[in-house]
């Protein structure tokens, strides 16, 4: 799910990381494009939990948010062809997709850039001032662009998820933009090899290539197989198992893994604890539907994940 960034502002009030589990410290701030369809329920849900609407831009007319997203027995995902995927199972075509077009990739095209995209020039003042800054996936210019705006800032921690559409290998050299001055950077699985395409098979070498370009560390989400954490100035490794949760709804488990590790190495400063709370952010995202499911879990339940999953954290 591709998104704006998150920034942790100072002064805040205790509260839960959006799509996370772990418990914030400061307040957060969104910055994000939505037309004047958006609902504004959904402004005021998000308001209602202690998160900072300002950077949400609400731009004149209708702009078209929407993506398609299905899960096939094996939680394969597919974002293609609706039409297709509805007359496979003889469901009706919903009505919330009628007119609905794929979004085209616009990663490397300046001129052409999504109008729901954020601008540098919506960024509010007083956002400058993060500590912790984490960009969401959007084309490569943007990204870009934002880590250069609040770099002038100079935020402790920034982390960045990476788009698909410019993981590829001929713009590898071009990512070290993106990458150098990072605390973590935090590619999926199938973003990396897409990457290294046809060069290693051997995930821990795309780790150890893309450290090289400047980040402290890279985290390779992969799914149901858990984490790969790689650290660059120790150069040490290590597997995270996925925790083993009834999966209802998987769609903003990654979204929900990057919050809860920033969340994590916000308040401890360990990489390793902090990759435990983003698998236990996102073994709670995914029982339930939503960005806000995983804050009315059992009292104590993401803690006493946290703490069997630190034992099965592995060196290798």
């Amino acid at each position: 799910m591709e998104g704006p960034p998150i920034l942790d502002r100072p002064g805040g009030s205790p509260l839960y990381a959006a799509g996370g589990a772990a418990v914030w410290e400061k307040e957060i701030g969104l910055l994000a494009r939505v037309g004047e369809d958006y609902p504004r329920l959904w402004i005021k849900q998000i308001e209602k939990y202690g998160l900072d609407a300002s950077g949400i831009h609400v731009l004149p007319g209708s702009v078209d948010l929407r993506s398609f997203r299905a899960y096939d027995e094996e939680l394969l995902l597919s974002g293609t062809n609706p039409v297709g995927h509805f007359a496979r199972r003889g469901l009706p075509f919903p009505k919330a997709l009628l007119g609905y077009q794929p979004h085209e990739d616009t990663s490397m095209d300046l001129q052409n850039i999504d109008p729901a995209v954020p601008r540098v020039t919506d960024i509010p003042e007083s956002y400058l001032e993060v500590d912790v800054l984490h960009i969401c996936p959007l084309n490569f210019h943007t990204q870009g662009r934002l880590l250069a705006a609040f770099k002038r800032g100079s935020p402790k921690t920034i982390s960045l998820d990476p788009s698909l559409h410019y993981m590829a290998p001929a713009l590898f050299n071009q990512m070290r933009v993106l990458l150098d001055g990072l605390t973590v950077f935090m590619p999926s699985e199938e973003e990396v090899r897409n990457l290294f395409w046809g060069e290693t098979h051997d995930l821990w070498e795309m780790a150890e290539r893309l450290s090289a370009l400047g980040c402290e560390m890279v985290v390779i989400k992969r799914g149901k197989q858990g984490q790969l954490l790689y650290h660059t100035e120790s150069k040490k490794r290590w597997e995270i198992p996925a925790y083993a949760s009834r999966v209802a709804d998987p769609t903003g488990a990654g979204d929900a893994f990057c919050g809860g590790f920033l969340a994590g190495y916000h308040k401890t400063g360990d990489p390793l604890i902090a990759a435990a709370y983003g698998n236990v952010s996102a073994s709670l995202s995914m029982e339930g539907s939503g960005p806000f499911y995983p804050i009315d879990v059992l009292p104590g339940l993401a803690q006493a994940r946290l703490g069997a999953l630190q034992e099965m954290i592995r060196e290798v």
